[in-house]
């Protein structure tokens, strides 16, 4: 449960950058190339395997042109 607990944020933002990237109509190799990476690093971020830096993160919400918001509690 502390574990669950723990990695909770990190599934839930994975969770809606996939429902924004498939709202949006992208493939993980579209918005790969429009981030100027590969298809295989969106994979590995949508699949839980790295824990992506803040800024790339901004740079997804823009190229979904979305907000990315970010909350302590």
């Amino acid at each position: 449960k502390k574990e669950y607990d723990r990695l909770s944020p990190r599934y839930a933002i994975i969770s809606q950058l996939i429902a924004v990237r498939n709202e949006k109509g992208f493939t993980q190799e579209e918005l790969a190339r429009r981030l100027g990476t590969k298809q295989s690093a969106i994979a590995r971020l949508e699949a839980g395997n790295v824990n992506p830096s803040l800024g790339f993160l901004e740079k997804i919400a823009s190229v979904l042109d979305t907000k990315l918001i970010i909350q302590l509690q």
